[in-house]
């Protein structure tokens, strides 16, 4: 029971932050936007874990297995998935992410010395074609630049996650809480990004309007420390193989959101599209519940 709810609170948060990643693009750069999430995110962990007496310090031994898991889950990623947003409404850009599953298995092979099944090969075949489908059109048959270099950004994105994903399995399989590597992971991120502006000249701009502060909010607190922690127990309850089956599901809330806010428009080409990106996530699903 515990395993399901957070599956499905993991499913409806994550499925919703694509939205509000969206509506935090435009005059702040990506850069700071990100940096406003994971700092605020970090210091609310922070905070709450050293309150509760909660917060140990690693090793120096997983210090760079922690780091590792900083860069691709709270830095690299979403500066990718943020890049995206100004390119492909936020509902296709779940779409492309939830192809994680996917990576989650051929990295687990090449890490851990997963299995890798014909189905999971199948499982390729079928996912790709259906973002053939989805994205093809636009940018073939425009040649339209901006969609491939949204897709692009995207589909780096979800590799830096499950990179993210290999090192939040190895520190729970050292022993570490996956709150305690949630914490400092955000801070190390953190670290990182407040470093980056002055190194490329971004300059800092404040939060704009309330819709933009709003959004920060739900981010920093729901999406980052209430999101990553549900997400990371499962990880470490479950493998990250079946924990990323949670991205099967995202992209039908987030484009029922991205309906409603953002006017995407459906045709039979997209919808096409979408079920054969879904149902290539199904069959590893499938593979899993069969054993």
């Amino acid at each position: 029971m515990q395993n399901t709810l957070l599956f499905v609170s993991n499913v409806l948060i994550w499925g919703s932050t694509w939205i509000a990643i969206a509506w935090q693009v435009g005059p702040v750069p990506v850069l700071v936007s990100v940096f406003y999430r994971f700092g605020s995110a970090g210091l609310i962990l922070l905070l709450v874990l050293a309150a509760l007496r909660r917060l140990p310090v690693p090793d120096w031994r997983d210090q760079p297995f922690i780091l590792a898991q900083a860069l691709c889950l709270y830095c690299c990623n979403f500066l990718c998935f943020y890049s995206a947003a100004a390119y492909l409404p936020s509902g296709l850009i779940s779409v492309i992410f939830s192809l994680a599953t996917l990576c989650n298995v051929v990295n687990a092979r090449l890490f851990f010395g997963d299995r890798i099944s014909g189905r999971t090969l199948l499982a390729a075949a079928v996912g790709m074609s259906g973002l053939l489908l989805l994205f093809g059109h636009q940018v073939l048959g425009r040649f339209n630049t901006g969609t491939l270099k949204g897709v692009g950004l995207a589909a780096l994105g979800t590799l830096f996650f499950s990179l993210g994903n290999m090192a939040s399995r190895r520190n729970s399989a050292a022993g570490i809480a996956p709150l305690t590597a949630n914490a400092w992971g955000m801070v190390y991120g953190t670290a990182v990004l407040l470093a980056l502006p002055g190194l490329t000249a971004t300059p800092v701009i404040l939060p704009p309007d309330g819709r933009y502060l709003a959004a920060l909010s739900y981010l920093s607190l729901v999406g980052s420390v209430v999101g990553f922690t549900t997400y990371l127990m499962l990880v470490s309850r479950i493998g990250s193989s079946r924990a990323a089956y949670t991205t099967v599901l995202f992209p039908i809330v987030a484009l029922t959101l991205s309906t409603v806010f953002e006017g995407y428009r459906w045709n039979a080409v997209s919808l096409a599209g979408l079920a054969l990106t879904l149902s290539g996530n199904l069959v590893i699903f499938w593979r899993r519940s069969d054993n």
